[in-house]
């Protein structure tokens, strides 16, 4: 007795609607790749990136961002919290990118194999009935339909058709450029990202200022910087090790119309070494002309004063004395900055203020401003406070910043604040046997930018190609013909027809062209044609 066993597939006892585990990814997959996504996330990046550009951001500008979180004390916490002094560097953004770069990819690959095969496709077979497209031709002859086929297929190789011979038809089509620049374009996305991948990833960049002339210079490591953004993936061992020093500084200042008195433009003059032991070069420095070393370029962003301030303690000892630098506030450069002496006796000393290059008085106001940026009567108008200024704490402090939380303000019998005014070599004496201050001089400074961005060829690249491919795939207009040609009693009927692919241009010319061509240089007597097009019918 012989036994057969069947076996069937086990039974789904899934609910309706309920989907596996590989199901779920493949479904989660095509949200993330679909060109709804993309948009939404692109549209998201934008939205992310506005806090970077409205708050301060701490890799940008540490000052101002200082200044920031000290005006708003409230807001601060909830502030870093969030990671809006760094969004740039947020694990939110970051995420957003990730998403729009897996997004982008999942869109733009498909349609790049897409449009691979495009390029190489053959042109299609004719349709069956020619007469019905928008713009077509018929006239008979006498000639044989292979003799009509062979003169279209040498007219269309001349024109650089790509063609094929499917029976009694032969089919014709240009402007697969338009293909390629599609294919370009979307290659493009990929070459633009992976270029600021690699920046981001490798580069850095950095900023710092300095005073103009020859006791001062810059060397290229990292305790030279004030502000330093490395990639993640950078080496300290990578950057080149160069050095330079600002010679001179020049600014071209508008001497007439509302801007009088504001720069209107400058350029430093520098001399620099691309090693220790490479002969030194000059070069002249502007905005939006980098100086380019190896592989970082050195560009030039702002400048400003930096007054030479002298403070001599109640003993009359020497306690600080060199150029201070101020930072610009306003396009007429009144700046603000501090000097410190914390080896004052008998009790530190910080001056905390703001510098006028050409001083003036507002009656309005009651106060001082700067009228023009060109350093015609300088001023210093500063507070003086005393007390412990928090050097001795063992924490960084910025030497941009006064840490006031200990000092005392010095006031007059009034109580109003007690401030030094002081032009271009002038010197007042500090009450209570605190000791004098001098504003001695007058110098510059200048803020440079260093960066290292190892992909940005690779970046331009993909713009070029974008550009190139976007072109393409505007002008370039793809079309199809077909000539037809078969026996009709005791002649041949041939007949011809276009269509243009992009939509908006004009084929009639081109069946009209094609139709004198296969005639020859005009209609013979025994040959009548009829060209119809779809709106006259």
């Amino acid at each position: 007795m012989s036994t057969s066993l069947s076996t069937r597939p086990p039974e789904d006892d899934r609910r309706p609607g309920e989907l596996t585990f590989r199901e779920l990814l493949r479904w989660i997959w095509r949200q993330v790749t679909s060109m709804r996504t993309a948009l939404i996330l692109l549209l998201l990046l934008a939205l992310a990136a506005i806090p970077g550009s409205v708050i301060p951001q701490q890799g940008v500008d540490s000052l101002k961002t200082a200044n920031w979180q000290g005006d708003h004390p409230k807001l601060t916490p909830v502030y870093e919290r969030l990671s809006l002094f760094s969004v740039y560097d947020s694990a939110w953004f970051s995420a957003i990118y990730i998403l729009l770069m897996i997004s982008l990819v999942g869109c733009i690959v498909p349609r790049t194999f897409h449009y691979w095969r495009g390029i190489r496709a053959k042109p299609p077979a004719a349709p069956s009935n020619l007469t019905r497209l928008p713009d077509h031709a018929a006239y008979t002859t006498t000639d044989a339909p292979e003799v009509v086929l062979e003169r279209a297929t040498a007219l269309f190789k001349r024109r650089r058709y790509r063609m094929v011979t499917i029976g009694d038809a032969v089919s014709a089509e240009r402007g697969y450029l338009r293909e390629v620049g599609n294919l370009l374009f979307h290659l493009s996305v990929l070459v633009v990202l992976v270029g600021f991948a690699v920046g981001g990833l490798f580069g850095y960049k950095g900023g710092v200022i300095l005073l103009v002339g020859d006791d001062y210079g810059f060397s290229n490591n990292l305790t030279q910087y004030d502000e330093f953004n490395p990639g993640s993936l950078f080496q300290a061992e990578d950057m080149e090790p160069f050095s330079f020093k600002i010679d001179d500084f020049d600014v071209d200042w508008l001497t007439t119309g509302r801007r009088a008195g504001m720069a209107r433009g400058f350029q430093s003059h520098l001399s620099y070494q691309e090693s220790p032991d490479a002969p030194e070069k000059q070069y002249d420095l502007r905005v939006n002309h980098p100086l380019t070393i190896g592989h970082t370029d050195v560009f030039l962003i702002g400048h400003g004063y930096a007054p030479v301030i002298t403070i001599r303690d109640g003993n009359g000892d020497e306690v600080y004395s060199g150029p201070t630098i101020f930072l610009p506030t306003s396009q007429s450069f009144q700046s603000i900055g501090v000097a410190k002496a914390p080896d004052a006796e008998p009790t530190q000393i910080g001056l905390e203020g703001e510098f006028y290059p050409t001083v003036a008085f507002s009656d309005q106001t009651g106060s001082y401003y700067s009228l023009l940026g060109k350093p015609l009567d300088p001023m210093i108008s500063m507070l003086v406070y005393t007390g412990d200024l928090g050097m001795d704490d063992g924490v960084p402090q910025s030497v941009y910043t006064l840490d006031k939380a200990k000092t005392t303000m010095l006031t007059k019998k009034d109580g109003t604040p007690y401030r030094i005014d002081l032009r271009e070599g002038e010197s007042t004496t500090l009450p209570n046997g605190l000791g004098t201050v001098t504003f001695e001089g007058l110098e510059r400074w200048n803020k440079i930018q260093i960066s290292q961005t190892p992909g940005k060829w690779v970046a331009l690249a993909g713009v070029v190609l974008a550009l190139i491919g976007l072109l393409g795939s505007l002008f370039i207009r793809p079309r199809r013909v077909w000539v037809r040609a078969r026996r009709d009693g005791d002649g041949t009927l041939v007949e011809v027809a276009a269509l243009d692919r992009s939509g908006g241009g004009d084929v009639a010319v081109v069946v009209d062209e094609l139709v004198a061509a296969l005639q020859g240089q005009g209609r013979s007597p025994e040959t009548s044609s009829v060209h119809q097009r779809e709106d006259e019918s």
